[in-house]
């Protein structure tokens, strides 16, 4: 068995107005994320990560912000194309581990939902996607609530 690991990042501005998309699921807040996409940065970091772990480039790559086929496409589209494209190279998903950097919604009680939601598009076990969620204690963009941001390691098999 051949494993590797991936590693994912992602970053949007927020501005009041957007509508909120975060793991699959749309939040209701004062602000949202600016983007090509629905801008869902949870999903962009996980996609990233399989991706990097793959060795196929990156979501950029795959899904261009400069193509009208991706204008406010939902990610979740990404995510099962994603999954599919590290598929025909042989790769699984072992386990994904996951950080939302955000000051603002407190997302803590839905992450259960959005990792249900995201294990269903990804077909892996639930207990195989781990989503935390932490502030910058109101430093940065993030601690500001300019933006938002996401991380993500996962490790996939052949």
């Amino acid at each position: 068995m051949k494993i590797r690991v991936g590693f994912g990042y992602d970053v949007h501005q927020l501005a009041e107005g957007e509508e909120f998309w975060l793991g699959g699921i749309k939040l209701t807040h004062r602000k949202g994320c600016i983007a090509h996409s629905d801008g869902d940065v949870l999903i962009h970091a996980i996609c990233d990560a399989l991706l990097g772990a793959a060795n196929m480039r990156d979501i950029g790559y795959h899904f261009p912000d400069t193509s009208n086929d991706f204008k406010n496409i939902d990610s979740k589209i990404l995510l099962k194309e994603t999954v599919g494209l590290i598929a025909e190279k042989g790769f699984t998903i072992g386990n994904i581990d996951a950080t939302i950097a955000l000051q603002e919604p407190k997302i803590k009680p839905i992450i259960p939902e959005m990792q249900k939601v995201l294990s269903d598009v990804m077909g892996i076990e639930l207990e195989d996607l781990a989503i935390k969620a932490t502030t910058t204690e109101k430093l940065g963009f993030v601690g500001t609530e300019d933006g938002i941001a996401a991380y993500a390691t996962v490790l996939i098999q052949k």
